[in-house]
């Protein structure tokens, strides 16, 4: 299973993190966040991974300009919209993967099915749709779980792009989650952290660990 460890922020923790094995790691530009990275230090992380680790440039309402330079600097092959992006956003991209971010709460996925009925309309189906925890005012990190059990029940796999699980994961709770609701891959950020916006080594390990030791064969 695809794994994202995001908010890595300088390059001796990206590269610690990198030689245990994720997919890929993710560089936030979104300025109030406190797992921040800019455009030099990010370039420097990059530059460091191992082929076999992607780096992932994750955006909040910037502008194409913007990403377009960030991506050049940073050599990313995939971006991820984490913003207020309307549908037809990504078709500034047409040489990047999209993963796009949707936030989803308690009213279930009517917002999500909109949007993608939008962009099925417009021609920009993202890649991958990453769905995390909706929490007022907050663009992702804030540790709050999606019901699994709701995504599951009402995430169309048949017609919407691979399903990325974000929001609230932990190496606790990460196995649990996967035979909840089968998704394509994860992504984790708070919940590997010691303090805010700080990567603690030892829980990055443990969540890999939980993930890749997930069987989906087996009976849940």
């Amino acid at each position: 299973m695809w794994i994202k460890i995001c908010g890595i922020k300088d390059v001796e923790t990206a590269q610690r993190i990198a030689a245990m094995g994720p997919d890929a790691i993710g560089l936030n530009f979104y300025q109030p966040s406190p797992r921040v990275v800019d455009f030099t230090v990010a370039a420097q992380i990059a530059a460091k991974l191992p082929d076999s680790v992607e780096p992932i440039g994750l955006f909040v309402n910037h502008t194409t300009d913007e990403i377009h330079a960030a991506s050049q600097t940073c050599s990313l092959r995939t971006i991820q919209l984490h913003g207020d992006e309307p549908p037809g956003f990504s078709a500034a991209f047409p040489e990047m993967k999209i993963i796009r971010a949707l936030r989803v709460g308690s009213e279930g996925l009517d917002e999500l099915s909109a949007y993608l009925t939008e962009c099925n309309r417009l021609g920009t189906m993202p890649d991958y749709c990453l769905v995390d925890a909706h929490v007022p005012g907050q663009y992702g990190g804030t540790g709050q779980t999606v019901s699994w059990e709701m995504l599951a029940r009402e995430y169309r796999r048949d017609e919407w792009p691979p399903l990325i699980l974000s929001g609230g994961l932990t190496p606790e709770n990460v196995a649990a989650a996967i035979h909840a609701c089968r998704p394509w891959g994860v992504d984790v950020s708070s919940g590997v952290e010691s303090t805010r916006g700080v990567k603690d080594l030892d829980l990055v390990q443990r969540f890999i660990d939980a993930v890749r030791g997930v069987d989906l064969n087996e009976n849940d």
